[in-house]
């Protein structure tokens, strides 16, 4: 089981690297808002707004995964979290690219985000309607 949550993040580390070129433009909080309405079937960006489908998303940047109150994660995001696992705005970009590949066991749908910018756009957008956890 310690040797699988290794491979786990030693996966994780090089998804991240290749990530990182993608990450490095600036995202755009307008056309993220745009693009977020995709999202917004299942999420929330509002403050104090129960959780839907999703999770709200207000206030993830900065946050342990799997810790808004009244949800019911799966247990891969249950346990990523309590393995240490943070909503950087790296680690959303990734995850919104492939969720189902970056945590198998998720019960989320969303096929993802092919495109660099769009989760660029995206990620500024959730940064600016609460970022920082």
């Amino acid at each position: 089981m310690e040797r699988t949550k290794l491979t786990r993040r030693v996966l994780l580390a090089a998804l991240l690297a290749a990530a990182a070129p993608a990450l490095a433009q600036e995202g755009d909080p307008a056309n993220g808002e745009k693009i977020f309405r995709r999202c917004a079937v299942c999420h929330t960006v509002k403050p104090d707004a129960p959780s839907g489908v999703g999770p709200t998303l207000y206030g993830v940047v900065g946050r342990t995964t799997g810790t808004v109150e009244g949800f019911a994660y799966s247990d891969a995001l249950v346990a990523a979290g309590e393995a240490g696992h943070v909503w950087t705005p790296e680690e959303i970009a990734l995850f919104i690219e492939n969720p189902k590949q970056v945590m198998p066991g998720t019960k989320m749908i969303f096929a993802g985000l092919k495109k660099p910018e769009e989760r660029a756009d995206v990620v500024a957008y959730l940064e600016s309607v609460g970022g920082g956890g």
